[in-house]
């Protein structure tokens, strides 16, 4: 659904006119009527400020995403995740990790693996040592 098929639907849904929107908002209301009627998008700020004035979350006004499917669970971690529009989901990002993200990220499985290369590297320096006695 388009944002503003969305954005007309959640406001009559309230109740209100575009002029008490523009009001609320603090914008004209021949600019709620240019979103409207999609001659026009809302910069980022007056998106935020649309949601939380009629109360809905982003995906629902924006992409049209019924409430029921927006997860009210845990929040995304969006260092490690981004939205797939195409599959209308959110889905792992794949980016460039060095050794040390990697031990940022995974401190008890990395601090595991440091402790057994130590010992690793100790068990073949003892072996190493004693082939010469």
């Amino acid at each position: 659904m388009e944002f503003s098929t969305q954005l007309k639907k959640i406001r009559t849904e309230n109740g209100w006119t575009q002029d008490e929107l523009a009001e609320k908002l603090y914008v004209s209301r021949q600019a709620i009527s240019k979103w409207e009627s999609d001659e026009s998008v809302p910069d980022l700020n007056n998106l935020v400020k649309l949601a939380e004035i009629l109360n809905t979350p982003l995906d629902h006004l924006v992409l049209g995403h019924t409430i029921d499917s927006i997860s009210i669970g845990p929040k995304i971690d969006y260092s490690e995740f981004t939205y797939d529009p195409t599959k209308e989901k959110y889905v792992r990002k794949f980016g460039n990790m060095n050794i040390w993200d990697f031990l940022e990220q995974h401190k008890i499985m990395s601090t595991f693996y440091i402790v057994m290369g130590v010992f690793s590297c100790l068990f073949i320096f003892e072996h190493f040592i004693n082939l010469f006695h």
